[in-house]
């Protein structure tokens, strides 16, 4: 294990936490808000940390699969622990725990919350609060990569392990270029998603929250009813672009460079946009036939839902209505069905993601071809492309990691004697990153009320679903760490 690096990198990402940081101090000072103080103290504490460590680079920066896991883990972690601190320091959630869930949450964008009443918040608290969505949404180490010069494979080693999906593409020679590429892709759609919030006159601190927010698919509201209050413009401006950052970027460096056949040719991309709409109409007919939002006109009720399929499906967590109750039980079972699903790889969005339910179903399909056919060969493929073993083999890994995690996690959190809706869906919004679910864990509700173990079970797994399971699930393997571990893939 190169630990040099690995703490070199650790001392960047603690230089980008607290040049981050400024910024709430800033709208504090905008706001007249002296929270905003505890950003400033947290700020110079990272950077002097940070710089500190990086003014000391390790002659050998190269980083093999080990160190990617390691560096990747321990990122997200000293960002959740040092990221939580200003909201102790200036009283707005004043406990270790409640303020580590929150910001973890933040982070790994799942927008699950611990907080009754997010509008006693300061602005300063409420800004940070959403900005971490942005921070996490990319991955703070993609941003690093476009920074640092490493050697050999290790940008590719440090993006694999961070970036969801079940495989990682170059989109330029370079993996720096890429990480650039991704990055502007990024900041473009959110000032884009930005200005259209503005014309529809939302609030300047809204729209900024309401965009960093969407972009990194997290749904931390400032209001207490999430988007409920806003305007049905403002509405569908918010879903439009949760839609659009669920999408692979991909498809958008494809449209940029004007290759229009391939980026229409993404089947992930198809097949995602079919989900949306087979589950809008579901959704929409199961109201009907049960008499629910009988009072609301037919194009409120496309909104309702539409808003709500686009929040579930790329797990941003946004919401509109209250969904538990307004809506019948097989509503409920599309919407637990989109939050396993999850967004599109290769974007900001959690979940198992639709390329990899399209993979499983290929194989499903394999298998029952082969029993009547066991001559026949049959190719398993992801965008147009034959799926090789290795990637199956991880696949098949990353699903029963996932079944296990979550199994255990059910488990524990069962000893909150709370009712089985309740405990299921809250570790399936923590793992696939949502942050609502159903009963008690329904849009209109927060996590306060459930134990401290069973929110550190909930931290792990939200850092779990946004890093893909592995490496959180390395870092406590005891063999992970010693000198004689293989040099090669881990998986």
């Amino acid at each position: 294990m190169n630990f040099r690096a690995v703490l070199y990198i650790l001392g960047w990402v603690l230089n980008i936490d607290g040049a981050f940081m400024l910024l709430p101090f800033i709208v504090g000072l905008i706001y007249g808000e002296s929270q905003g103080m505890a950003f400033l103290i947290m700020a110079i504490i990272c950077l002097a940390l940070g710089i500190g460590i990086v003014l000391h680079k390790p002659k050998d920066m190269t980083f093999y699969v080990r160190e990617g896991f390691a560096a990747t883990a321990l990122s997200w972690i000293v960002l959740s622990i040092f990221g939580c601190i200003p909201f102790i320091i200036n009283g707005d959630i004043p406990t270790f725990t409640n303020a580590l869930f929150e910001t973890a949450s933040g982070f790994t964008t799942t927008g699950a919350s611990i907080l009754d009443d997010v509008e006693a918040l300061s602005h300063a608290s409420l800004f940070w609060r959403s900005f971490t969505h942005w921070i996490g949404g990319m991955g703070v180490l993609v941003f690093l990569l476009a920074l640092l010069p490493m050697a050999g494979g290790s940008h590719m080693n440090i993006m694999r392990a961070e970036s969801p999906g079940p495989s990682v593409d170059k989109l330029m020679p370079r993996v720096r270029q890429t990480a650039l590429v991704l990055y502007s892709i990024y900041a473009a759609l959110t000032a884009l998603e930005f200005i259209f919030l503005i014309l529809g006159k939302m609030p300047l601190f809204d729209a900024v929250a309401t965009s960093v927010g969407t972009a990194g698919t997290g749904g931390f509201g400032i209001k207490n009813d999430s988007m409920g209050s806003y305007s049905p413009y403002i509405q569908w401006v918010v879903a439009v672009f949760m839609m659009l950052f669920g999408i692979n970027f991909g498809f958008y460096f494809l449209l940029l460079k004007r290759k229009f056949k391939s980026a229409f040719s993404y089947q992930e991309v198809r097949n995602y946009i079919v989900v949306i709409v087979v589950a809008c109409i579901i959704i929409l007919i199961s109201n009907a036939a049960k008499g629910m939002m009988t009072d609301m006109p037919f194009a409120d009720k496309i909104r309702h839902v539409f808003f709500q399929v686009c929040s579930m499906l790329t797990t941003t967590g946004f919401s509109t209505l209250d969904y538990d109750t307004l809506w019948p039980a097989t509503a409920h079972i599309v919407v637990i069905m989109l939050m396993l699903s999850g967004a599109c790889a290769g974007s900001t969005g959690g979940g198992i993601k639709v390329s990899r339910i399209t993979m499983l179903l290929q194989t499903v399909n394999k298998e029952v071809t082969l029993f009547f056919h066991p001559g026949r060969v049959v190719l398993i493929k992801n965008e147009r492309k034959p799926v090789s073993h290795e990637t199956l083999r991880s696949l098949n890994v990353f699903i029963m990691s996932y079944i296990a995690v979550f199994a255990i996690s059910v488990f524990i959190l069962s000893f909150d004697n709370r009712d089985f809706t309740t405990t299921f869906t809250s570790v399936l919004s923590a793992l696939n990153n949502i942050g609502p679910g159903l009963s008690q864990a329904g849009p209109t509700e927060c996590f306060s009320g459930i134990s401290s173990l069973s929110k550190y079970i909930m931290i792990f797994d939200m850092l779990a679903g946004r890093l893909e399971i592995y490496p959180m699930l390395v870092l406590i393997m005891p063999e992970f760490w010693k000198n004689g571990f293989s040099k090669r893939s881990i998986y």
